[in-house]
């Protein structure tokens, strides 16, 4: 009897598990201190004309969280704004004076994210 007890726990246990980590994996969870709750990024305005974008590729984010950091990240480079789409794992970076490519890398590393290329 407490065999079947011990074994009852263990499988609710790993269903809860599975639904988070569902949830999880779908950017619906609070996973890094956010959540489906979170409001979006304010977006930044650039001062210039737009001269240029660049699309960055990231690898890690997994909710609106996510989202916010990156944005808020890259946004405090003088004279870029981004829009950060989590479905595509990528950052739309505009820019209205020549920005450091490397830059932009080392800032969204900097915070917990792996940037996988940047098209230009």
């Amino acid at each position: 009897m407490a065999n079947a007890i011990i074994i009852v726990v263990l499988l609710a246990i790993a269903v809860f598990a599975v639904k988070g980590t569902m949830k999880h994996m779908r950017g619906e969870s609070s996973c890094c201190g956010g959540g489906s709750a979170e409001l979006p990024a304010e977006d930044k305005k650039l001062e210039n004309p737009v001269i240029g974008k660049m699309t960055v590729h990231i690898k890690g984010m997994s909710c609106q969280h996510c989202v916010n950091r990156v944005t808020e990240v890259i946004n405090k480079i003088d004279g870029a704004s981004a829009k950060v789409n989590l479905k595509h794992g990528e950052a739309i970076v505009s820019y209205d004076r020549k920005i450091d490519s490397a830059d932009v890398k080392a800032r969204v590393e900097r915070a917990g994210y792996e940037v996988t290329s940047i098209e230009e």
